[in-house]
């Protein structure tokens, strides 16, 4: 086992009894509503704090970490002075669907950043599994490798098309001039946000049948204005799984040092996927 893969070992092992426990009592759990109208619960302080103490364990005191519940206001200094090796952490993603009983599309995420650019990532669902069991996947981008449940499985792009597209969009947020292409088309569309990793997860792998019904594999992932914790591990899978990840100009999703020590890091837009697909979809968005 690879130091990296004794981590996510250890962060499985404490994790998945922290979450049955929350859910056990989400009656009694009082819901905060962030500014950015986002859900905050204990849970998710808990979490985080959970995880980053098992990253400052592994990775010494001094590790740098990102995390979304790590609220600032002004340049991330550490950060800035950083040899680029950054830990981002979502606690939980997908914190709206963790306070519904009935939902099962929620996360735990930790991605390494390595001269600024994701690497590693640990995504772990506990309930996502068929019958509620835990999906845990991981990604090496250098290795193009990734493992769920422990085995090393082939991304989407070895599979056919599934004609599904995650374009999911805030509350409020107009609907793009693409839908109406992409139905047309044949594709169907996802538009309600539940955890963004989770359909970029479901973008770099195909977990159709492994997970609850009504979960599809998706050709492509979309979303304006995605925050660093509900990205960065997805753009690792996606590397991972050799899928094409750009803005909507087409460029490269690259990071900085200099976005990276914003207070809230955010990219513009994120388009991941197969890349016939991601070239359909940027003619479709520019007509």
């Amino acid at each position: 086992m690879s130091p990296i893969q004794s981590l996510w070992s250890t962060l499985e092992g404490q994790l998945l009894p922290v979450f049955a426990d929350y859910r056990s009592r989400l009656a009694d759990l009082p819901v905060e509503v962030k500014d950015d109208r986002t859900l905050l619960t204990q849970a998710d302080i808990a979490v985080q704090e959970l995880v980053v103490a098992a990253i400052r364990d592994f990775d010494g005191p001094d590790a740098v970490v990102i995390a979304e519940e790590d609220e600032r206001s002004g340049t991330r200094a550490d950060v800035a002075s950083s040899s680029g090796r950054v830990w981002v952490v979502d606690p939980i993603d997908g914190t709206a669907e963790f306070v519904r009983g009935e939902s099962v599309e929620f996360c735990s995420v930790v991605c390494l950043l390595e001269d600024w650019q994701p690497r590693a990532a640990f995504v772990i669902a506990p309930e996502l599994g068929a019958g509620r069991t835990p999906l845990v996947v991981s990604a090496d981008a250098r290795a193009h490798q990734l493992s769920l449940n422990g085995r090393t499985v082939p991304p989407t792009s070895q599979a056919g098309p599934g004609m599904h597209l995650s374009v999911t969009r805030s509350r409020g947020q107009d609907r793009p001039a693409f839908d109406a292409a992409a139905r047309q088309a044949g594709y169907t569309l996802k538009t309600r946000t539940t955890s963004q990793t989770l359909d970029m997860l479901r973008t770099a792998l195909d977990v159709t049948g492994l997970t609850a019904p009504g979960l599809p594999s998706f050709d492509l992932f979309w979303r304006r204005k995605q925050k660093l914790w509900d990205g960065a591990a997805g753009l690792c899978l996606a590397e991972a799984a050799g899928l094409r990840s750009c803005g909507e100009d087409g460029e490269p999703l690259t990071l900085t040092r200099e976005f990276l020590a914003e207070p809230t890091p955010t990219l513009d837009a994120n388009v991941t996927g197969r890349t016939e697909t991601v070239e359909w979809f940027l003619k479709a968005a520019g007509a």
